[in-house]
């Protein structure tokens, strides 16, 4: 009785308290938002006119400065307060087309005109996007009091995320799905975390477990903390870094970088903090006396493109390489479309057209300059030479060690030297092939500004022919005072280093090479051909115990051929400091003010000690006023589980990307990734997953299909196309041939020959021996020019460029793949021997096999649509012997029409809708 009495006053006081919040809001007067209602109606109506591209008139709707200020006829268009006075209404409301606005579009209606001058009246106050505000806590809904508590809060549910999903299901009248059963969740949970399917014993410990909520816990926690869980989320970083095993452009020629995919799968695998992981690959070289890995981590953003093809101008594809950081940084970090300010101010968003450049110095100063052998590169000495640098550094560091850090540095990574293609004012001398300098009969050739300050010393790679000759540098001029002269020995086509000393000198001078070499027969010959200069000073410690072997060991490593290279990133000395300008509409051969380096003004400052370089500049990225970074990496995780992102355009979260269904608890994610899991991407990922959101099944009923068609107020599980890794590596999986052989070089499965067309060079793809063509799909040979079939056909990129999410589709051709790739096929023939094995009755084989793959037991329907399919297989291949060999595969005893006949089941399986879908 008195619960009873509980519940009535409840109600009444409910009731009491809904009265006066209707009678207090309908009431108030309605004060215009900006961003849900200005904002949208200017982009829609205004802006391509009036906004970053285009200032018809001289008025600009993009900036609040702009906006208000006089235009070209002397008038302010807005003046807040004042529409009646503001030209901006006058002109929305004029009859001739020629003078009213939009020109020569629809008139806007009175409503839009209304709420336009209700806005101005209001004092035409501007508004922060969602995205550019900082991230702030969120309350969670039902944890607010207890009026929240008493009609907010949902009993469904596990964690903080699914009282935000049901919020949006309640309001919109949905009911969440019941949970899945336990064999889709291990496989749907498997694929998201792994990219496969689990081992057989964590899969049997899971099914078998009563206890289904900590069993699972447990799923989970083993799959987190597997090695193959790097190597998963590795692949998807790929696509965002646009790694590829090649150059790009024409020639395309190979490059190697496969030492930063292994950084990867170990970064995620070790549970690395985010705003580490960023930092580590936008400035690892910047960081106190880095790690080798440290540097590796720094390709992120050596895969940029470089041209090898002759005649093309190696500034304008660094400059190339620049632009691409600049928007990589921007689309992948912050998940915003950075680009189009390289020509113009943001259409849409409040980035001007300078602060591009002044981003842009952040990377302007490195040290790469579309070199053929990608210079600077990461040397990792291998066995002795790898004892000897130890031996040299312990040498140094007792006996000079002022100058440990630059000559180790100098081994490491071969800079700061000067780049021969930087070369100019060439008389009978050239830069062959665009790649190097080369001099001839009586040649000339200058590289400007070279700083001497302090140098007594200069290093230099070469080859020579023909007896090679005498090489003179001159100051300022071709017949200034000499700086060394040297004779060169014919290094028979061999590349050499070389030694000079070098007199004292102060300050910037332009170095002019002259060549002379009487062997020469004819003045087209070529006598000498560079590589890298380096001024320096001579090896130290001349008088110390053990100075013959430290200078030996230190000449030995320059010569190492037991050593792996990854290019890296490496910056510019004071010296040899690049200044940045703005480019006038974008191009670079228009340069216009000089800009220092800066990000824009309307995001988060600069933190108060940040260097601005690179270092300084990840400082900016992973601070915790960054209102994007964050939200972005947040975004992407949930579209990795979901198929679709909160916000669903991950490239951009700006004014013209597609609302965020549930903003709230994209920055309630967001905050408690900064400040309560300290970046730790793993936690984010189990609070994700262990979530009844996610654990939803994934079957629809008629009021979902009604009311939300694409999932996106989430009453259902996630029911995804698998990416092109995943449905490889699962079909190796289930056949057994999957080689769980980690890190390393790339490796080549099976390829028809003709897909690679490499006629310069005449490169042709050799399929991996033994194991290593059945290693996961991430290690496949990365050709940008001709990027592994499959691949492409299940929407993976070509990667020239970043890809910031891959667009799903359904095409006859992915069907084409499944059943007739050899890789597929020769999967299931392995599958179908595994079946043979695991039954003696083709009922008991078919079971197994869906088993194996979904964890539970066919159904009767389709069990009778597969035996029935391989009855007619048996019939045809008993009268066949030739196509029963070649269904059947190689493998002794099992060349007969039952194994053949079991194949085509088990293809058959291998495309079921269920297989190449995540449920």
């Amino acid at each position: 009785m008195k619960l009873l009495l509980r519940k009535k006053y409840l109600l009444v006081i409910a009731v009491l308290i809904a009265s006066v919040f209707i009678f207090t809001f309908s009431t108030r007067r309605h004060s215009v938002d900006y961003n849900t209602e200005i904002k949208p109606l200017l982009n829609k109506k205004c802006i391509t006119c009036h906004g970053g591209v285009k200032r018809q008139s001289g008025f600009s709707l993009l900036f609040r400065a702009d906006a208000l200020a006089k235009n070209e006829s002397g008038k302010p268009a807005i003046i807040p307060g004042d529409p009646e006075h503001s030209e901006l209404v006058r002109r929305l409301n004029l009859k001739d087309p020629e003078e009213r606005m939009p020109y020569k579009h629809p008139p806007l209606t009175k409503e839009e005109i209304g709420l336009l001058k209700q806005w101005i009246k209001e004092g035409a106050k501007w508004g922060d996007h969602w995205a550019y505000v900082p991230v702030e806590k969120i309350s969670v809904p039902g944890n607010g009091g207890w009026f929240s508590n008493l009609f907010g809060k949902s009993s469904w549910g596990n964690n903080d995320i699914d009282q935000f999903i049901y919020k949006k299901l309640d309001e919109e009248d949905l009911e969440p799905s019941p949970e899945a059963s336990k064999a889709t969740l291990l496989r749907r949970v498997s694929l998201d975390l792994v990219g496969m399917p689990a081992s057989p014993s964590l899969s049997n410990n899971f099914l078998s477990r009563k206890n289904e909520n900590a069993g699972y816990e447990v799923l989970v926690d083993s799959l987190l903390n597997s090695p193959h869980f790097g190597e998963r989320w590795a692949a998807m970083w790929m696509d965002l870094a646009r790694y590829a095993d090649t150059k790009g452009y024409e020639r395309d020629d190979a490059r190697s970088v496969w030492r930063y995919r292994d950084w990867l799968i170990n970064a995620f695998n070790s549970g690395m903090p985010y705003d580490q992981f960023l930092t580590e690959q936008l400035a690892g070289d910047l960081l106190p006396d880095p790690s080798d890995a440290q540097y590796i981590a720094t390709a992120f953003h050596r895969n940029t493109m470089t041209n090898d093809e002759g005649g093309t101008d190696n500034e304008e594809f660094r400059v190339a390489a620049v632009i691409d950081r600049v928007n990589t940084t921007w689309e992948t970090l912050m998940g915003t479309t950075f680009s189009c300010v390289q020509c113009h101010s943001h259409p849409y968003d409040p980035f001007r057209h300078d602060e591009y450049y002044k981003f842009m110095a952040f990377f302007n100063n490195t040290r790469d300059e579309d070199t053929y052998d990608e210079y600077p590169l990461l040397r990792e000495y291998h066995q002795q030479d790898s004892s000897k640098f130890v031996q040299l550094k312990n040498w140094l560091q007792q006996n000079a060690p002022g100058r440990t850090r630059e000559i180790t540095y100098f081994l490491k990574t071969g800079e700061p030297t000067i780049n021969s293609l930087v070369a100019d004012s060439l008389t009978n001398s050239a830069l062959t092939d665009t790649k190097w300098l080369v001099l001839r009969k009586q040649a000339i050739a200058r590289i400007k500004s070279v700083d001497l300050t302090d140098h007594s010393q200069l290093m230099v790679r070469f080859k020579s022919w023909n007896n090679a000759g005498k090489w003179t540098i001159h100051l300022d001029k071709a017949d200034g005072p000499v700086l060394t002269a040297i004779n060169v020995a014919d290094s028979k086509g061999s590349w050499k280093i070389a030694y000079a000393d070098i007199p004292p000198t102060q300050g910037h001078h332009d170095l002019y090479f002259t060549y002379s070499n009487a062997k020469l027969k004819t003045i087209e010959e070529t006598g000498i051909q560079f590589d890298w200069f380096y001024f320096t000073d001579p090896f130290p410690g001349k008088e110390k115990p053990g100075y013959d072997s430290a200078w030996k060991y230190f000449n030995d490593l320059l010569y190492a051929k037991q050593v792996t290279f990854t290019s890296i990133m490496a910056e510019n000395p004071t010296g040899m400091f690049r200044p940045t300008n703005v480019f006038e509409r974008g191009n670079w051969l228009m340069k216009g003010a000089a800009v220092q380096a800066d990000v824009p003004h309307t995001l988060n400052p600069m933190p108060a000690n940040a260097p601005r370089n690179r270092l300084g500049l990840a400082m900016w990225v992973t601070d915790k006023r960054n209102p994007l970074t964050a939200r972005t990496i947040v975004n992407r995780i949930w579209e990795q589980f979901f198929g679709q992102g909160i916000a669903e355009t991950l490239e951009d979260l700006g004014t013209q990307g597609i609302q965020p269904t549930h903003q709230q608890l994209l920055d309630h994610l967001a905050w408690k990734l900064m400040n309560e899991y300290n970046w730790n991407l793993k936690k984010l990922m189990k609070e994700i997953v262990m979530s009844a959101t996610y654990r939803q099944d994934s079957k629809v009923s008629q009021k979902i299909i009604e009311k939300d068609p694409f999932n996106k107020l989430y009453a259902r599980g996630p029911r995804v196309r698998l990416s092109a890794e995943q449905i490889r590596d699962q079909a190796l999986s289930v056949s057994g041939l999957i080689s769980e052989n980690m890190l390393g070089p790339s490796v080549f499965p099976y390829q028809p020959g003709g897909i690679w067309m490499s006629p310069w060079n005449g490169a042709t793809w050799q399929k991996s021996p033994g194991p290593d063509q059945y290693r996961r799909a991430l290690y496949t040979y990365w050709k940008r020019s001709a990027p592994y079939p499959s691949n492409i056909t299940f929407d993976g990129p070509s990667r020239e460029g970043c890809s910031a999410r891959r667009i799903r589709t359904n095409t006859p051709l992915q069907a084409l793949v499944t059943l007739n790739d050899s890789v597929y096929t020769e999967a299931a023939q392995n599958f179908a021997y595994r079946m043979r094995d695991a039954d003696k009755t083709i009922k008991g084989q078919i079971n197994k096999g869906y088993e194996m793959i979904f964890y539970t037991s066919i159904s009767l329907e389709k069990l009778a649509v597969l035996e029935k399919l391989y009855n007619e297989a048996l019939t045809r291949f008993k009268k066949d012997d030739t196509k029963m060999r070649l269904m059947a595969g190689k493998k002794e005893g099992k060349q007969n029409a039952e194994t053949a006949a079991l194949v085509v089941v088990a293809a058959a399986m291998m495309n079921l809708d269920e297989f190449i879908t995540k449920n």
